[in-house]
C-alpha cells in the first residue's frame, strides 16, 4: 500500500491500545479472519484496565432475580443524566450479561455465591447488586484473560510504541499512523484497513489523579485532529476515594468495592456526614438513618442503598464540601472506615488489593483504622463521538471504543460500568471495522505527507538550543486545570484557563530537549503535551458552554440542572489538515431521542 522509508507494517485492522476494549475488538476481528496488530504505548498487561478493580456490571441475576437489562439501563441514564446516548445504554445493559459469561468461558476466575453462580456486589448507582468480580482485582483478571486469549490467537502486539498522528489517503480515509519505539526513538508506519482507537483516558492534565503516565489523551486528541468529533468532554468524573498521604500515592485509586462492601466516610468530627446530602431524588431509595443503613448493608434489602453508594459525583461534591468546610483530615481529605463495620478476615478476602495497597504504601492497615481519602481526577465520560451499533466515527475507517469513546455514559459513568463498556464495545469495534472492510471501501494509499510533517513536529524540540522544560510545562498545565476547570468550576475560571491554554500552546511550541531519541523521558513527554493541551481545551471550552450543574459537570455559578441544557451534547471539531494548535469550534448537537418504550421505562424512575 505504502513506499514508507521507515519501517513499515500492514494490516486489515490497526488497534491503538492494548486495555479492555482494544484486546477484546482485536479476539473479535481475528475470530473473522483478519490479519490484526495491536499497538501499546506501554506493555501489554500495564493497561489502565487493571485500574478498575471492583467489578464489570451486567445484570444477570445472580443475587437478586429481579434485576434485568432494563433496570440496568434505567440506572445507566439516572446516574448519567439523561444526556447519554440511548442506544450504547441500551445495547451495553442488553448484552453485558453475554459478555461476562463469555470471559467466564475463556478462563476469568469470579468469585462466587454459595450455588456457584458469580457473585455480584453492590455499587454506586446500581439498584441492585450486580458488579460481577474477582476478589478487588477485577481488572487484572480481565486483562489476564482477555491478554491470554490474544496471544493464544497469534496477534502482532507492538509495545512501547507511542502513535504521533493518524495518516488519511487521498480520499480522507483513515489509512494508518505514525508512531516512534521509545526504546531507540526511530520511526515507523502503520497502513490499515481499519483503525481502532482504545486508548484510554486523560487525567494526567490534573494535578490529583488515579490515572497512570499512559492517561495523557492521545486518542482524543488524535481523533480530533483527523477529523472525527469529541463530545462531553466537560463530564470529568472525579473518584471520590482516592489515596491523599503520603505525596507518593496521592490520587491512587481506593476502589468503591470498600464501601460495596460496607465502608462507610466519616470526617474529623467522626460523624458519617454522607446523611447530609441524600438528594431529593435518591430518597426513595436510599437509607436516610446509620442503623437503617446497616441493616441494608447486610440483609441488601431489594432497592435500598446507602448514602455512600450514591453516583460517584455526588459522593465527590459532598466530600469536597466537608473539607472546604473545615471538616478534612490533616491533608485535606475524609475517612473512609471500613475497620469498625467489618472483621479483618472478611476484609483480607474481599479487598486484598487494598489491604496491601494501604500496609505497604501509607503503612494503614485498614483492618484497624480508616483511610484517608479524597476525590482524584479518574474517568472522562467524554470522548469520540461514535455510532452505537458499529463505534464508527464520522471519519471512514475510524472506529472507538471504551473510555476513549463518548456518548455511553453521557455525565456521570456509574462504578462498574467501566468494565462491561469495554468488552460490549470492544466486540461491537471489531465487528464494525470487519463490516467496513467487507463493505470494500477502504483506503487505497497512504499520505506520506501526512508522515513527514508529524515527524517534523516531534523532531523540532532537538533543533532548538534553548527553551521550555516539558516537565515544567505538564506541572503548571496540572495546577491550572486543577484549579481552573477541577471538580466546581465558576465562569471567571473557566475564562481564565482558555486564555492560559492558549499559552501553553505557545509555550509547547518552544520546548527544547537535550539528548538522543533513545529511552528519552523528557522528549516523549513532549510528545504527549499536545494531546493533553487538546483535551484540555475542549473540556475548558465545554465547561464555559454547559451553563447548569450536571453530573461530572459543577458549576458554582449555575449549581442547578437545567431542563435547556439536558437537551443538548457539546460537540468539538477541528477542520481536516488543521494543526493541532488550531482555533477548536465547540456547538451543541441535540441529545439523541429516547424512543418512546425506553422512555417509559425512565419515567418509571422518576
Amino acid at each position: 500500500m505504502t513506499n514508507s522509508p521507515y519501517e513499515h507494517h500492514e494490516y486489515d485492522v490497526l488497534i491503538i491500545g492494548a486495555g479492555g476494549a482494544g484486546l477484546r475488538a482485536a479476539i473479535e476481528a481475528k475470530q473473522r479472519g483478519l490479519k490484526v496488530g495491536i499497538i501499546t504505548k506501554s506493555l501489554l498487561g500495564k493497561a489502565h484496565t487493571v485500574m478498575a478493580e471492583g467489578g464489570m456490571a451486567a445484570a444477570m441475576g445472580n443475587v437478586y432475580e429481579e434485576d434485568n437489562w432494563m433496570v440496568h439501563f434505567r440506572d445507566t441514564m439516572r446516574g448519567g443524566k439523561y444526556l447519554n446516548n440511548y442506544r450504547m445504554a441500551e445495547l451495553h445493559a442488553k448484552e453485558a450479561p453475554d459478555r461476562v459469561w463469555e470471559l467466564e468461558q475463556w478462563g476469568a476466575l469470579f468469585d462466587r455465591t454459595k450455588d456457584g453462580k458469580i457473585l455480584q456486589r453492590d455499587f454506586g448507582g446500581h439498584r441492585y447488586a450486580r458488579l460481577a468480580h474477582v476478589g478487588d482485582r477485577t481488572g487484572l483478571e480481565l486483562i489476564r484473560t482477555l491478554q491470554q486469549k490474544v496471544v493464544s490467537m497469534g496477534t502482532d502486539v507492538f509495545m512501547e510504541c507511542k502513535v504521533l498522528r493518524l495518516i488519511h489517503d487521498s480520499a480522507g480515509r483513515v489509512a494508518g499512523c505514525v508512531a516512534y519505539w521509545r526504546a531507540n526513538g526511530e520511526f515507523v508506519t502503520f497502513s490499515a484497513k481499519a483503525v481502532i482507537l482504545a486508548t484510554g483516558g486523560v487525567g494526567k492534565s490534573w494535578k490529583f489523579t488515579s490515572n497512570s503516565w499512559e492517561g495523557t489523551g492521545d486518542g482524543h486528541a488524535m481523533a480530533l485532529w483527523a477529523g472525527a468529533e469529541l463530545i462531553d468532554m466537560e463530564c470529568i468524573q472525579f473518584h471520590p476515594t482516592g489515596m491523599v498521604w503520603p505525596l507518593s500515592v496521592r490520587g491512587l485509586l481506593v476502589t468503591e468495592g470498600v464501601r460495596g462492601d460496607g465502608g462507610v466516610l466519616r470526617n474529623s468530627e467522626g460523624k458519617r456526614f454522607m446523611f447530609d446530602y441524600v438528594a431529593d431524588m435518591f430518597r426513595a431509595e436510599t437509607a436516610d438513618s446509620e442503623e437503617e443503613a446497616d441493616r441494608w448493608y447486610d440483609d441488601h434489602a431489594a432497592g435500598r442503598r446507602p448514602p455512600e453508594l450514591l453516583p460517584r459525583d455526588e459522593v465527590a461534591r459532598a466530600i469536597n464540601t466537608e473539607v472546604k468546610a473545615g471538616r478534612g483530615s490533616p491533608h485535606g481529605g475524609v475517612y473512609l472506615d471500613i475497620a469498625s463495620r467489618r472483621s479483618a478476615e472478611v476484609i483480607r478476602r474481599r479487598l486484598p488489593s487494598m489491604y496491601h495497597q494501604f500496609m505497604e504504601l501509607a503503612g494503614v492497615d485498614i483492618t484497624r483504622e480508616a483511610m484517608e481519602i479524597g476525590p482524584t481526577c479518574h474517568y472522562i465520560m467524554g470522548g469520540v463521538k461514535v455510532d452505537a451499533e458499529t463505534t464508527a466515527t464520522k471519519v471512514p475507517g475510524l472506529f472507538a471504543a471504551g473510555e476513549v469513546a463518548g456518548g455511553m455514559h453521557g455525565a456521570n459513568r456509574l462504578g462498574g460500568n467501566s468494565l462491561s463498556d469495554l468488552i460490549v464495545f470492544g466486540r461491537r469495534a471489531g465487528m464494525g471495522a470487519a463490516e467496513y472492510i467487507e463493505a470494500g471501501s477502504v483506503a487505497t494509499d497512504f499520505d506520506l505527507g501526512e508522515v513527514e510533517a508529524a515527524i517534523a513536529e516531534a523532531l523540532a524540540p532537538f533543533e532548538r538550543t534553548s527553551g521550555e522544560n516539558p516537565y515544567d510545562i505538564q506541572r503548571d498545565l496540572q495546577e491550572m486545570m486543577q484549579s481552573n476547570v477541577g471538580i466546581i468550576r465558576t465562569a471567571s475560571e473557566i475564562d481564565e484557563a482558555i486564555v492560559e491554554l492558549e499559552k501553553f500552546s505557545e509555550r509547547v511550541q518552544n520546548i527544547a530537549i537535550k539528548g538522543g531519541r533513545a529511552y528519552n523521558p523528557g522528549w516523549n513527554l513532549a510528545t504527549d503535551l499536545p494531546s493533553m493541551l487538546s483535551v484540555s481545551k475542549c473540556t475548558a471550552r465545554g465547561a464555559r458552554e454547559r451553563k447548569e450543574s450536571r453530573g461530572g459537570h459543577t458549576r458554582e455559578d449555575f449549581p442547578k440542572a437545567s431542563a435547556e441544557f439536558g437537551k443538548v451534547n457539546f460537540a468539538h471539531s477541528l477542520p481536516q489538515g488543521a494543526n493541532w494548535h488550531d482555533e477548536i469550534s465547540t456547538n451543541p448537537v441535540p441529545v439523541m431521542t429516547v424512543p418512546a418504550e425506553l422512555q417509559a421505562l425512565l419515567e418509571e424512575a422518576k
